[in-house]
């Protein structure tokens, strides 16, 4: 039988909300700098870190130095990658406002989806603890 606790409770999900969180950094940036002549719009590959992140979840133990540490992935580890622009400006800025906005609400979207469902969770860890 198993534990109960963050890492069997949570999954991924508690690392998938850093890296939305990161990513709603990024692409913020994009946007402030749209104007910014030879600014190279960047973005991170969700999908690749949340895929890296279930297999290693999936695949290996995590080892930790002590009890006491929390696990998880630091988000400097996390490739930046920069976008391919559909129409490159004059100036060398790669930022199109369309995209950047376009993305910068999914993200959003996502992460309140992932923070809600983050929250049912705790909810229901806290009832169980409650006898609830």
């Amino acid at each position: 039988m198993s534990a109960l606790g963050f890492a069997n409770s949570l999954g991924i999900h508690d690392n998938a909300l850093l890296v939305r969180s990161e990513r709603s950094s990024i692409l913020a940036n994009n946007l402030a700098n749209a104007d910014t002549p030879g600014f190279k719009a960047r973005d991170i590959d969700f999908k690749a870190i949340l895929g890296g992140e279930a297999q290693r979840q999936s695949s290996m133990a995590i080892t930790r130095t002590s009890n006491h540490h929390m696990a998880g992935r630091h988000a400097d580890s996390w490739e930046s990658l920069y976008r391919s622009p559909l129409q490159p400006s004059i100036d060398g800025n790669t930022v199109d406002e369309n995209i950047e906005n376009t993305e910068f609400t999914t993200n959003a979207m996502a992460y309140n989806a992932s923070f809600e469902f983050l929250n049912g969770k705790f909810k229901g860890l806290t009832g169980a603890l409650r006898g609830d």
